[in-house]
């Protein structure tokens, strides 16, 4: 038996569930289906920051902003960018800023928690998805069930099964290569790491490699140590990942010279090493119109975390899509016409800047090139607060 459902979303990450909440409030009924067999599966990453025209956007059509406020980490907006003798190169203490940063998982709760019992389906493992000469769209989970959906929506990440509905774009490796590491409790078990980081975000860079890290709000760090690399190196690399302390000491390796209290972020880590490669679709990933299917998020436009926009451009996505929706219910084709005619430039935009992004964050004479960058942002923000207030 198949079930169906007029309107279906794989996904139940950020860009999925706001899209569903926005729909809830316009009374449109979704059904989203997600691989995790429970909303605690796995822990769901770091920090984000939240940006005010896009993520805040898209919570406040959600009727979630103030719920948002009460759960943001405090201070966390502190940003130090070093070189590799942790000479601080540039540092802003947060106050004032207009990006607050919010733990993901809390964030992800926050929008499970809006949404009617039953809206998300867990454990449904997408291995196939067709479209069927009614036009309608079918997928297959992985338990062998099926169902059948009138638009069929992709919020399904990097390795989208949706995509391919509508393009044969796959995401790039961008040589380079992110190692994950945790130090827990971090004032009291780390505490010269905990004050490198300071009480937000850290960039330590040099040409090629380099560690960013962030506090989170229970006094962990969260840590990348980052290196340019082949597209093999994290899985068949020298480094063996299920040896914790073997791959501490080889991965060190790559910072040698660096300050002790860099590398400490590696040497110190609590738990295994986990190595994360950087894809990205290309810059201007687009499609044609294809009858009652489209994507949001990763799916649409996967890009490496240096614009800081991927999370706040799948809720933006999954905002305005539903906003689409609620206002052509008749029409839906020109809803998702319209959805897709501000997706396609806002996210070439964002995955353009994203890729200059992580070229200057590991050029020669690096941090420079982002110290520089920085600087020039806060001086057109300054202007623009000066212009406004004329």
């Amino acid at each position: 038996m198949s079930t169906h459902h007029p309107i279906a979303v794989v996904g139940a990450g950020l860009g999925g569930l706001t899209l569903a909440r926005v729909l809830h409030l316009n009374g449109i009924e979704s059904a989203v289906f997600d691989l995790d067999a429970s909303p605690t599966a796995r822990t769901q990453g770091g920090m984000l920051d939240i940006h005010e025209d896009s993520g805040q956007a898209a919570l406040r059509a959600a009727g979630l902003h103030d719920e948002f406020r009460a759960v943001i980490h405090r201070g966390g907006e502190a940003m130090r960018i070093l070189d590799q003798t942790t000479t601080v190169r540039m540092a802003e203490d947060g106050e004032g800023g207009t990006r607050p940063e919010v733990d993901r998982g809390v964030l992800r709760d926050l929008l499970l928690g809006s949404l009617p019992d039953g809206t998300v389906r867990w454990g449904a493992k997408v291995i196939g998805v067709r479209t069927l000469e009614d036009s309608r769209h079918e997928v297959t989970f992985g338990d062998g069930r099926t169902i059948t959906a009138d638009l069929l929506i992709g919020a399904d990440g990097a390795w989208s099964k949706v995509r391919p509905l509508v393009s044969d774009a796959t995401p790039a490796y961008l040589d380079l290569s992110f190692v994950e590491a945790h130090l827990l409790d971090a004032d009291i078990r780390h505490p010269e790491s905990a004050a490198v980081v300071g009480n937000g975000m850290m960039f330590a860079l040099a040409e090629g490699h380099g560690f960013l890290a962030h506090r989170t709000p229970d006094g962990s760090l969260h840590v990348y140590a980052a290196l340019r690399t082949p597209a093999d190196w994290a899985t068949s690399g020298p480094i063996d990942f299920t040896d914790a302390e073997a791959a501490k000491a080889s991965l060190l390796e790559h910072f040698d010279g660096w300050d002790e209290r860099l590398r400490a972020l590696i040497a110190d880590a609590d738990g295994a090493l986990v190595a994360r490669p950087v894809h990205a679709l290309p810059v201007g990933h687009r499609w044609d119109r294809v009858l009652g299917v489209t994507l949001l998020g990763d799916a649409a436009h996967l890009m490496s975390p240096f614009a800081g926009e991927g999370a706040n451009l799948a809720m933006l996505d999954g905002a305005e899509l539903a906003t689409a929706i609620a206002a052509h219910p008749d029409d839906i084709e020109k809803a998702l016409t319209t959805y897709e005619q501000s997706l396609f430039p806002r996210s070439e935009a964002a995955a353009a800047a994203s890729a200059q992004n992580l070229d200057l964050c590991f050029a020669p004479h690096a941090p420079q090139p982002l110290v520089d960058q920085m600087a020039f942002y806060r001086a057109a923000a300054e202007t623009a607060m000066a212009n406004a207030n004329d």
